[in-house]
């Protein structure tokens, strides 16, 4: 791992600690160019680590700091997601699937962050989870599933459809887009567990939501004070 610091940092707001990680992929042309811009002050973003496709590895904030990566978004009751939350950014356009060193990198570095903060794999979410109606990081090319196969994120399994599936997501940790958007948040949602489905709203989507809502409600995990 290599030491890269970050001026674009701060502390944890409420002495809170992180209970979350989130995933992103830098949406540009080579590692170096996102470090380049996560380790400027000017751009007031930063993120705890960024692992290129080769799976290099750089630290820019202290896990213990509050980096500037999740923006303005909600998952479940957390708001302040920055303060919750440890930030991941893959070196990826958004148009490549991840190559596997990448892969292996991140897998070794989430088991090592997990067990030093206690996070459940519930709580590993993509960017695109708690901001869906501006973002879509880390994207269809991402192996959810592969994640879930070690225990550093979850899969659903099909059951019973809900009848109502915004409810049930929200139940699961996306918060409501305006207006009951559900197109916008069915988006986010296969994006990450069906991201070769299209049309519209169908009963495999509510069965997934209704069991991913069953074993992983969001009202079982720490709330903001």
């Amino acid at each position: 791992m290599m030491e890269h610091p970050s001026p674009s940092f701060g502390a944890r707001r409420g002495d809170a600690q992180p209970d979350m990680i989130v995933l992103h992929y830098t949406a540009m042309q080579t590692a170096e160019a996102a470090l380049q811009r996560l380790c400027d002050a000017q751009a007031e973003v930063s993120a705890h680590y960024l692992i290129c496709e080769r799976g290099r590895v750089w630290r820019l904030v202290d896990e213990a700091a509050r980096a500037w990566h999740a923006g303005a978004g909600q998952w479940g009751d957390v708001t302040d997601v920055n303060s919750r939350s440890i930030g991941i950014e893959l070196a990826n356009p958004g148009t490549h699937p991840f190559p596997e060193p990448q892969m292996r990198a991140l897998e070794e570095l989430m088991q090592a962050i997990m067990q030093r903060w206690s996070i459940t794999p519930e709580r590993v979410i993509a960017h695109s989870d708690m901001a869906p109606t501006r973002k879509s990081d880390p994207g269809p090319r991402f192996d959810w599933r592969r994640l879930a196969r070690q225990g550093l994120s979850v899969w659903p399994q099909a059951g019973a459809p809900a009848d109502d599936f915004l409810g049930a997501a929200r139940q699961f940790g996306y918060a409501l887009p305006p207006e009951g958007d559900e197109a916008t948040l069915l988006g986010a949602f296969r994006q990450r567990f069906r991201p070769w489905a299209s049309g519209a709203l169908d009963d495999t989507d509510r069965a997934l939501i209704a069991d991913l809502a069953a074993r992983f409600p969001v009202d079982r995990a720490p709330h903001d004070a």
